[in-house]
């Protein structure tokens, strides 16, 4: 029986997913779009999803939280200055998941996962060049 499962493990220890989620939240705020494979993003969606449901109500304690769980005040600065006002009207279903086939090395199922109300996507027109300049500044 499957009693009490919650959450796919994806053959990781606990500390090992935190961190993957948490690095996987922070690329999906800050890019917009990630590409991965079908389970992580599924597992995915409701943490970002509860992100930027905490984010729309822009308090100083949410901030807080926010920054506690993502580990980088840059991408809550984005999340909450940038991408939850997009959502204010939304009352949920922040993301979608769409299939992206086959990867070449392991035949895993590949799927993108963006923001449903995306910008053109900002990782891709930034150079590493104009971003390194950004971080100087």
């Amino acid at each position: 029986m499957r009693h009490g499962f919650a959450k796919r493990r994806l053959n990781r220890t606990t500390s090992h997913r935190k961190a993957m989620f948490r690095a996987m939240s922070c690329s999906l705020i800050e890019c917009e779009q990630i590409r991965t494979t079908i389970q992580k993003a599924k597992e995915l969606r409701p943490i970002v999803e509860r992100l930027i449901t905490r984010a729309r109500s822009g308090s100083l304690a949410a901030r807080r939280i926010s920054i506690a769980r993502l580990q980088s005040e840059k991408v809550v600065k984005k999340l909450f200055d940038d991408i939850a006002p997009r959502f204010l009207n939304r009352p949920g279903g922040y993301t979608r998941i769409i299939k992206a086939g086959s990867r070449y090395g392991d035949a895993a199922s590949m799927a993108v996962i963006e923001f449903v109300e995306r910008r053109s996507n900002p990782c891709a027109s930034k150079s590493k060049k104009q971003d390194d300049e950004e971080e100087a500044l």
